[in-house]
């Protein structure tokens, strides 16, 4: 398995209500900041770009 490097949170979160991101292998890992030791789950390059796009799209407003 790849290791997840260079976690991070989102601009947009406040405090540890938030999910962070960071990069594996070809792609990104995302895991929640509240439960850490829960673990990840990993999307592809294509898939973390199509998600990114659709965010930016407007597809996931509150």
């Amino acid at each position: 398995m790849n290791q997840v490097t260079r976690w991070r949170t989102s601009s947009y979160s406040g405090g540890d209500n938030c999910v962070e991101v960071g990069r594996i292998g070809g792609g990104a890992a995302v895991r929640d900041s509240k439960d850490r030791a829960a673990g990840y789950f990993t999307a592809t390059a294509p898939e973390w770009a199509a998600f990114l796009a659709a965010v930016r799209g407007g597809r996931y407003q509150r």
